[in-house]
């Protein structure tokens, strides 16, 4: 990361400075400012004269600056720089190589900046850094003082809601302390795998964290380490008695380390934990229940006209405080509803196939049964959207004709496109009938739970050919005029066999995207993007789309920036980003943009130093 010129945040309202780039001196480094210490300490030396004063050893090389104040202040200040450099362990050796610099950003957020998750870029001499994750919030913020894994932040808290954020180090424990008063609903919710989703070289590949909440005497209350199937855990509590508590973050097996980073949100805020129906058709107004924690409304009005199929957040008010978003499915086939009793084949739900289906596991053993009728030949493609929207849900499904017959099964369906599940618990099973007759669809949950949260949306359908597609990198790096490499991926759908061809979207003059297309015996093809002839200082966002043809009809598709992340070791995930960046370099030789200066270092008298980082 040397030669830092320019911090980007997605988004606006959001200003980004570097202050500090901290990073280990190698041994000529340290050997140059040890030599350099030892000169300096023999110029300030205090040698005794004849009348009887001190002066240092060279006074006669020591001359006035344009202040009036002599070079020695400068050179003793230096020296307690060195000293500090030399004496910093940061500065000498690191647990993690992997994790050897550090880089200290001032982030300033107008008020009237978006909340929500931004993507925070830094620029270098020689390009642009991966994305990650920056949260603008809406709540007061606190940063952990340590040491707090004793005894907790000498803090007390009692103006709530707000956001802690802190940092794991091996075997670390981050505690605080709470006054909260008898009744309170607390809703005490963590960011962590969500600000860094994967850790290529730690099982289970996140940082796993737990929360305990524990009284004024040590008394463990509640304890979570997780959120049904995310690893960021949600605490939910009211409050029995007013007095002091204690909030304790850790990771699960007591790891840490420099990204083990976190952020909880804790307070009476609205959290939203399941809604029903997850989605609707196009064009259709929508009424949905809601369950959760300090909500104004069990319900909420979605108008899903002027939408596009696909999947969009939503979220409630409670006055000032918004509440966690949670994804509503937005379709283009007709919807139903689930109608119970429908449990056994002779209650069974009775659909047309080319419908979507939005139900219920409702307790655990429940099992839904549709019935249709078939013909010889036809193809049938049943597929759950349940942990994709984020129910429970670990959906099977199991497909038999009017004499019991199995026909096919699913428990698990992966799907490349969502790139943040790691259980891929949705069930997706496509069929040929083989005779005219009743046919059964049976939907379950594969470990036998179910409850209010459970819900699904179920799609009966013929076959319905489509795409998605993911270009890798999410930041490009290209000289001036030359070219750079972008994987594209296509996630084919219902049986999508067909060509695609990917091109740039009003690009800037001097961008060409050359290549060839994604055959159908390809999932990911390597293209070749040219850069203008000129460098430019910031970023440029490029956007790319994907057309094929599906029964004779041009499809255009959106290409969806990702990043190609590995998850403990072995595991590879196309994690989507928001924007696709570019960043066009001078060339060789001719893109030395001098590094921002800390701030710490603007006003001080010149003097000469030895390299450092």
């Amino acid at each position: 990361m040397d030669g830092i010129t320019e911090v980007t945040v997605s988004g606006r309202g959001v200003k980004a400075e570097l202050v500090e780039h901290v990073k280990p001196l190698n041994g000529r480094e340290i050997n140059l400012l040890r030599d350099r210490l030892k000169d300096l300490e023999q110029k300030v030396k205090p040698q005794k004269q004849t009348d009887g004063k001190s002066v240092p050893a060279d006074s006669a090389k020591i001359s006035e600056n344009a202040d009036g104040e002599t070079d020695i202040d400068a050179m003793r200040e230096e020296m307690a720089e060195i000293k500090e450099k030399l004496a910093n362990p940061k500065n000498r050796h690191r647990d993690n190589p992997q994790l050897a610099e550090d880089v200290k950003l001032r982030i300033t957020v107008a008020a009237d900046a978006e909340a929500g998750r931004r993507e925070l870029r830094l620029k270098t001499n020689l390009g642009l850094s991966n994305p990650v994750a920056f949260q603008v919030g809406q709540l007061p913020e606190y940063s952990e003082k340590e040491p707090n894994n004793r005894e907790a932040d000498t803090t007390v808290f009692s103006n709530l809601p707000l956001v802690l954020n802190g940092q794991i180090m091996p075997g670390d424990v981050d505690r605080f302390r709470l006054n909260l008063t008898k009744g309170q609903k607390l809703v005490m919710a963590v960011s962590a795998r969500e600000l860094i989703p994967y850790l290529a070289d730690a099982v289970p590949g996140w940082f796993q964290a737990t929360l305990s909440l524990y009284d004024a005497g040590g008394k463990e209350l509640a304890y979570v380490d997780d959120y049904r199937f995310d690893p960021d855990p949600v605490l939910f509590y009211e409050i029995p008695q007013d007095g002091e508590y204690i909030l304790e973050i850790k990771d699960a097996i007591y790891r840490g380390r420099e990204d083990f980073v976190y952020r909880v949100a804790v307070g009476e805020f609205p959290f939203v934990t399941s809604i029903f129906p997850l989605g609707a058709r196009v064009g259709d107004a929508a009424t949905v229940k809601l369950n959760g924690w300090n909500l104004p409304a069990d319900e909420l009005k979605i108008d899903a006209t002027n939408k596009e199929p696909g999947v969009i957040p939503v979220c409630v008010h409670n006055e000032a405080l918004v509440s966690n978003t949670v994804p509503f499915a937005l379709g283009d086939l007709p919807e139903s509803l689930e109608r119970e009793p429908n449990n056994r084949e002779g209650f069974a739900q009775t659909i047309q196939p080319g419908i979507i289906v939005n139900g219920r596991i409702d307790e655990p053993g429940d099992c839904d049964i549709f019935k249709f009728e078939g013909h010889a030949g036809d193809k049938i493609v049943a597929e759950v959207y349940a942990r994709r929207l984020m129910s429970p849900l670990d959906s099977a499904l199991v497909l038999s004709d009017a004499s019991g017959t199995k026909l096919a099964a699913n428990d698990d369906h992966e799907d490349k496109a969502a790139g943040l599940v790691t259980h891929h618990a949705d069930s997706m099973l496509t069929t040929t009938l083989p005779a005219d007759g009743t046919y059964y669809l049976h939907i379950a949950d594969a470990q036998e739970k179910g409850g209010g949260a459970y819900a699904y949306r179920l799609r009966i359908s013929p076959p319905m050919p489509d795409f998605e597609l993911r270009a890798v990198p999410s930041s490009l790096n290209v000289r001036a005029g030359a070219t750079v490499p972008i994987t594209v991926y296509a996630v084919r759908k219902d049986g999508f066999s067909g060509d695609i061809a990917v091109s740039l979207t009003a690009a800037p003059e001097g961008f060409t995207l050359t290549g060839p297309e994604l055959t159908a015996d390809k999932e990911s093809v390597n293209l070749t993007l040219k850069a203008p002839p000129a460098a430019s200082r910031a970023p440029i966002t490029l956007r790319l789309s994907g057309r094929g043809e599906v029964d004779g009809q041009e499809v255009v598709r959106k290409v969806v920036p990702a990043d190609d992340m590995m998850q403990a070791f072995i595991y590879r995930h196309l994690v989507p980003a928001e924007d696709l960046e570019v960043a066009v370099l001078g060339r060789a030789g001719n893109n030395r943009a001098a590094p921002k200066r800390s701030n710490t270092d603007t006003e001080k008298p010149a003097v000469k130093r030895p390299p450092s980082s």
